[in-house]
């Protein structure tokens, strides 16, 4: 323990508009917990929306909270009671932990079990600290061992590469098929490259930024469309149209620009409360509406997939800083324009 620091460098949202990097004691990691030191984090919407207002949908700041849940590491404390990987392994990080409140979901699908957590979420109090510092606290059961060969750098893709895997397997076999995807931010755009990955014949991405569009294409897209050419994205009738925008007008291009019968799913999280639908198309060409929330244990297949190199997703990092540079950060990673996913280092 001697070689540990006393304290951590911490990324903390204190509520709208308030974001610090602040000094933290070394935890003291309880005995089914490793520690790990975090090499990279990635940026997630939901930590966007904790920064800017306050919030993410229904999860309201009510105490400050450390952010982050897309993070790669290394062990340099294993767990106490001797479970969990030794010190000295690379690891990833699966947020998730299954909920234990009452009411029914089917026990295969934990992702929508009542009352589950998620690391860096104010979805229950107290809050779910995240695992944006230097070093952190976690529990041994949400640690996956890196396969040989696989960085730690692209690890850290895994947790949003497997909301994509996860939306893409809801669609059911994709094979052969004609894709839509609305909206290429970065989940957007790791749906282009599961799509691929997962043998889709051709796969068509939407957006409003031409920087977005140009990473859909590094990851693998056939065509990209602009977001105000209705017509063009009426005219794909795709099988599968993933809706990755989150956004009312994104949900009408998915619709339209779904093929009578075919399937849309749901990814982009929409704003709380009543949404305008086309509901009367949805009824008349039959399609079907699939939502996707997170992720299962599909993580463990994107992390074999990255590791033998058929899912390359390396082309969705855009810009990368310092754990110091955290406000400069977020700045990029808010500006859809300009960016796609942006990485913190923490080394």
């Amino acid at each position: 323990m001697s070689s540990l620091p006393d304290a951590v460098t911490a990324v903390v949202a204190h509520g709208a508009g308030d974001l610090r990097v602040e000094t933290h004691p070394l935890p003291t990691p309880a005995p089914d917990e490793a520690l790990v030191r975090i090499a990279y984090g990635g940026i997630c919407g939901s930590d966007l929306h904790y920064w800017r207002h306050g919030s993410a949908g229904e999860s309201v700041l009510r105490a400050p909270m450390r952010l982050g849940h897309e993070v790669s590491g290394t062990v340099v404390v294993p767990a106490a009671d001797g479970g969990g990987p030794a010190a000295g392994t690379d690891v990833a990080v699966h947020p998730a932990t299954r909920g234990t409140a009452p009411g029914r979901y089917p026990p295969e699908r934990p992702n929508i079990s009542p009352g589950a957590s998620y690391l860096g979420s104010a979805a229950h109090v107290p809050h779910t600290d995240g695992a944006f510092a230097s070093h952190v606290a976690i529990p041994v059961r949400l640690l996956r061992v890196l396969p040989q060969g696989l960085d730690l750098r692209t690890a850290a893709l895994a947790e949003p590469a497997g909301v994509a895997w996860h939306a893409v397997e809801r669609a059911g076999d994709v094979t052969g098929r004609t894709a839509l995807v609305i909206g290429s931010g970065p989940i957007g755009a790791l749906a282009v490259a599961v799509l691929k990955h997962h043998g889709a014949g051709r796969v068509i991405a939407v957006d409003l930024h031409e920087h977005a569009l140009a990473t859909a294409r590094a990851l693998g897209a056939d065509e990209t469309l602009a977001a105000t050419d209705a017509e063009g994205i009426a005219a794909v009738e795709a099988d599968v149209v993933l809706e990755c925008s989150g956004s009312s007008p994104g949900l009408e291009s998915a619709v339209r620009g779904a093929v009578r019968g075919g399937a849309v799913v749901l990814v982009g999280l929409m704003p709380s409360g009543p949404q305008p639908a086309l509901l009367s198309l949805v009824v008349t060409r039959e399609l079907n509406l699939i939502g996707s929330f997170r992720f299962n244990d599909e993580v463990d297949a994107v992390l074999a997939a990255m590791a033998d190199g058929s899912l390359d997703v390396g082309a969705v990092v855009s810009h990368e800083y310092p754990v110091g540079r955290t406000l400069d950060a977020f700045e990029a990673a808010a500006d859809a324009s300009s960016s796609a996913k942006v990485l913190l280092t923490f080394g």
